[in-house]
């Protein structure tokens, strides 16, 4: 199953999802926050988690908090959460097809990472899957007022790229991303999950 198709037109900036986009680590992420949650007497569903993709740890926590009437502490949760992800990362493969792309079209257009998670742990993701050093803009959720659905993030990577906008396109596999990228004046492709 072809998991992402090019598009026919050339851009001058590229900006990539990491989690589930250029990394297939998404279920090393579920993983984690259920094992975390669990711990604290809390659940995540695996739908929910993946319709969840791209939204900022600490706001997953409180919207599980809302939904399931538990109690847990956002900053507790996601702090032990990246730490279990950041323990198995080694275990994380590119998805060859985003990743071959996103070679090729860095020999003509500006490349950039826009993700929901945190700088420390996208770095060590990317260098898991052997990009260490490959992208010289990364925007992460901490740098940004507000995270995916809205365009902050997007509109940063493009900025720091000095690439208009409308000369970009986003590459995501989740609902918020795609919605990021819409309100960034943005096309986007999308890359669904292995």
């Amino acid at each position: 199953m072809t998991l992402f198709t090019p598009p026919q037109k050339r851009y001058a900036g590229y900006i990539f999802d990491c989690d589930g986009t250029l990394a297939d680590s998404m279920p090393v992420h579920y993983g984690a926050w259920a094992d975390t949650v669990r711990k604290y007497g809390g659940q995540i569903p695996e739908d929910l988690f993946y319709s969840l993709g791209g939204w900022p740890s600490r706001k997953m926590v409180e919207l599980l908090n809302e939904r399931f009437r538990s109690s847990l502490d956002p900053e507790t949760i996601a702090n032990e959460k990246e730490q279990l992800y950041v323990q198995r990362i080694d275990t994380i493969r590119p998805i060859s097809e985003v990743a071959d792309f996103a070679r090729q079209v860095a020999a003509f257009a500006k490349v950039s990472v826009a993700s929901g998670g945190i700088l420390p742990v996208v770095t060590r993701t990317l260098e898991a899957i052997g990009f260490k050093d490959f992208f010289s803009v990364i925007v992460t959720s901490e740098q940004v007022k507000r995270g995916k659905p809205f365009p902050d993030m997007f509109l940063e990577a493009a900025g720091r790229m000095g690439v208009p906008p409308s000369d970009c396109l986003v590459l995501e596999d989740s609902p918020a991303g795609f919605e990021a990228a819409i309100s960034a004046g943005m096309d986007y492709a999308v890359v669904r999950r292995p």
